[in-house]
């Protein structure tokens, strides 16, 4: 899928939002400046616009590794695991152990194990023009049918 445009990818993210639920887990997968953190940014707004919420400055949480969100009953783990090179270093975060009630969206999830039940994986890349991107992406668990065109 070609990503013509912010507000597309707004569209997009939105959409996800509308169907995730707690103990989901969405991985962000793509170069430095391909989206990740503006697609993570869409996505709460969203989500604390839909609640209610005032909408927050979200950031990328490269230096920290972790901002949450708290979105009424929801919370929103957002990691940004660039700077870890071993799995030893994450598995010292503890990511899948001290909150499981959780939405987790983790961009540079490389090292993470796949074996989650309910992952969405987005995967963004540059495309021949510059204001657009190229997106696909795979589902697990309850994301396994989803289909493009319902994005």
């Amino acid at each position: 899928m070609i990503i013509k445009s912010l507000d597309h990818l707004k569209l997009i993210s939105n959409k996800i939002a509308d169907k995730v639920s707690e103990n989901d887990c969405i991985f962000l997968i793509g170069e430095i400046g391909a989206g990740k953190t503006t697609f993570t940014r869409y996505f709460i707004n969203y989500l604390q616009k839909r609640e209610g919420i005032k909408e927050t400055e979200v950031l990328s949480p490269t230096f920290n590794l972790l901002y949450e969100y708290d979105i009424n009953s929801l919370k929103v783990m957002h990691y940004d695991l660039y700077r870890i090179n071993k799995s030893k270093e994450l598995d010292r975060l503890g990511i899948f152990k001290d909150d499981l009630s959780s939405i987790k969206i983790i961009e540079w999830p490389e090292l993470v194990e796949p074996n989650l039940a309910n992952r969405l994986e987005l995967h963004f890349k540059y495309s021949k023009k510059e204001n657009e991107r190229e997106l696909s992406f795979a589902g697990y668990g309850k994301w396994k049918d989803i289909k493009t065109n319902e994005l």
